[in-house]
């Protein structure tokens, strides 16, 4: 204990050691922690069982809420750190093998397996011990062996391409799946069971090629045809962690129209705007409060990317040409009201869409709170 008949900086220098030891005991406690949860996910992988559990982890972070609330401290610092644990520790979790759940595919063929997307499923085939073949550009030639005995084949290049690689796979043996992760899913479909009697599904992987692991992210699913047959490549990607949302091609193409396109479309104009304007990025950084810092982060984040794979979303698909449009009418009707000083028609506005979203709003403000936290805790000093 400090004696408090020391000067300040003794008594400082006390406090500051206890807090020492305590940090140092946490981190064996946290090593210790990892230890386990790396042999829950050998255990797990061994059955083939999820590693993500939404009740265990909802149950987790009740348990531990409550405790904290009995012993004086924040829940929701408590269940902060829980979450960071969490996320590192099915990272550690992942990094082992995962069960194979079809030990009888013969092979499994990734056309564009080494781009960036195609090699985060090349990977995860491998590890599930699947025998696995990349089918590039320059492998056309030898092809027809490649595929001779595939099980499984997934398409896996730019949008552009996509037609004309299925096109050229029309040979499959019968009782091949054929799959796509491109965006868009009614022409990729329809293309795939034009050229393939057999297994067909759409899939689109709803996250980028900087992941390292599936646990937590969402896959759509489009039926296509013979899905009973397909159905334990589906149940691979839950082992894998991945959660399948199933939905109509026609139903994908127009949300992902709004979510995807017109999302990327109006962050590209805004940043245009941005430089157009000859704004002083670093200034705005440094004015900014963590609401906007974020929206900048977005921006900044679209721009370090390669310009072709957002040409290819965009352009994809001539249907969504009009309801851009209709995005840009509804900003210059909103602009319209400003610029006639009309605040009573622009609050109007704002309560309807307000009601639209219901009990969402209130949601997404409580889900952002963190988000912005971190976002703060991220700017440079």
């Amino acid at each position: 204990m400090t004696d408090f008949g020391d000067s300040f900086d003794d008594k400082l220098t006390s406090l500051r050691d206890e807090i020492d030891e305590i940090d140092s005991d946490l981190v064996k406690l946290l090593q210790r922690r990892l230890q386990v949860t790396s042999k829950v996910g050998a255990l797990k992988s061994g059955v083939g069982k999820p590693i993500y559990d939404a009740e265990r982890e909802a149950s987790l972070f009740a348990k531990r809420r409550a405790q904290a609330s009995d012993a004086g401290l924040s829940p929701d610092l408590i269940e902060d750190v829980l979450r960071r644990l969490m996320r590192d520790s099915y990272v550690s979790q992942d990094a082992s093998g995962y069960r194979c759940v079809n030990p009888r595919c013969k092979k499994v063929v990734v056309v564009g397996g080494k781009g960036q997307l195609g090699s985060v499923f090349v990977d995860l085939f491998e590890r599930s011990e699947y025998k696995v073949e990349v089918l590039g550009q320059q492998d056309w030639p030898n092809s027809e062996a490649i595929l001779a005995d595939a099980s499984v084949v997934i398409v896996a290049v730019p949008i552009r391409l996509t037609a004309m690689v299925i096109n050229k796979l029309n040979n499959l043996p019968e009782d091949c799946i054929l799959a796509d992760l491109t965006s868009i899913k009614e022409s990729p479909l329809f293309e795939m069971k034009k050229a393939h009697a057999g297994p067909v599904v759409g899939l689109h992987p709803m996250f980028g090629p900087d992941v390292t692991g599936l646990i937590k992210q969402t896959i759509i699913e489009c039926e296509g045809r013979f899905p009973e047959q397909y159905q334990w490549l589906l149940e691979q990607f839950q082992v894998w962690g991945a959660k399948i949302y199933p939905v109509q091609a026609h139903e994908h193409d127009q949300a992902m129209s709004m979510v995807q396109v017109m999302r990327h479309f109006s962050t590209i104009a805004y940043g245009y705007h941005l430089m157009s304007e000859g704004a002083d990025i670093e200034k705005l950084v440094d004015m900014s409060s963590p609401i906007y810092r974020l929206e900048l982060i977005m921006v900044g984040r679209l721009f370090a990317q390669d310009p072709v794979l957002y040409a290819d979303i965009i352009f994809a698909n001539k249907d969504n040409i009009d309801m851009m449009k209709r995005f840009a009418y509804r900003f210059l009707e909103l602009l319209e009201d400003v610029s006639l000083d009309d605040k009573d028609a622009f609050v109007g506005m704002f309560n309807h869409v307000s009601d639209w979203f219901g009990d969402y709003a209130g949601d997404f403000l409580e889900e952002s709170k963190s988000m912005l936290l971190k976002a703060n805790e991220l700017k440079k000093t």
